[in-house]
């Protein structure tokens, strides 16, 4: 059993509404009521720094491109993360969706371990065993044409922005580099140049200009909006609505 710890809570959520964003990692803040349990964690980790000392180590040697939310953890199983004191938390964020099948899931690790100690990696200027399989499976189970897998969010993004590009000019007709691209207010998919020129967030964009051009926002979940934005600009090759746990819908237009 556990209880959750309001006051933790609280603090949690006072940093989100002090600038903080997607500070929704963790709402709730759980401690163990079984003294033993946190005791055998202390006793595993017990070479490991207190959370103030890695704060201030952060602080001081990486570059600050992240406000993180003050917890430093240090291990995960499933749907918990604990930190180095050997609190027990919740992980909503899931690293951006990244674990949603949870923490150190136990057929990933060993499927992870098994290919390391095979073929560590190959870029994609070779051809490998594994690639053409997982790509027949993704279009089996998904129906789409083709795959192209990404490491990350703001990668897929781009790589969606690019593609609207190119058939905005090769099927639509767009003349070059007339196409326009439509996002949804309050969007964030990354911190790329394109992401932050999407964006509507200053925290995100400021300092860093000029921003890319040819992008526009309508406010999210007004189709009239949207639909006069494709009567006023006749070059708009898509629009995409990515939001903060980067799964984007694009379209075609």
């Amino acid at each position: 059993m556990a209880t959750v710890c309001a006051r933790s809570v609280n603090k949690l959520f006072n940093y989100a509404n002090n600038g903080i964003k997607k500070s929704s990692l963790i709402k709730h803040q759980l401690f163990s009521t079984s003294s033993s349990i946190r005791q055998e964690h202390l006793e595993k980790h017990s070479g490991e720094l207190g959370s103030s000392v890695i704060f201030e180590r952060e602080l001081k040697y990486g570059a600050h491109n992240y406000a993180p939310i003050p917890v430093a953890l240090s291990r995960g199983q499933g749907v918990h993360v604990w930190d180095v004191e050997g609190r027990r938390y919740y992980d909503f964020l899931a690293s951006y969706s990244a674990v949603n099948q949870g923490h150190c899931h136990p057929k990933i690790v060993a499927a992870l371990i098994e290919q390391t100690q095979i073929l560590t990696l190959t870029s994609r200027a070779f051809y490998n065993n594994v690639l053409g399989e997982y790509e027949e499976f993704m279009h089996n189970y998904l129906g789409f044409d083709k795959i192209l897998p990404m490491n990350t969010g703001v990668e897929a993004c781009e790589t969606a922005v690019k593609l609207a590009r190119k058939w905005g000019y090769m099927v639509k007709g767009i003349p070059d580099n007339e196409a326009r691209i439509v996002f949804a207010e309050n969007n964030f998919w990354g911190r790329s140049l394109a992401a932050i020129s999407s964006s509507t967030d200053p925290t995100c964009y400021t300092g860093f200009g000029p921003k890319m051009s040819h992008f526009h926002i309508v406010p999210y979940n007004d189709l009239e909006a949207l639909e006069r934005m494709f009567l006023e600009q006749p070059n708009v090759c898509s629009w995409l609505n990515p939001y903060k746990v980067k799964q984007v819908l694009w379209y075609l237009m």
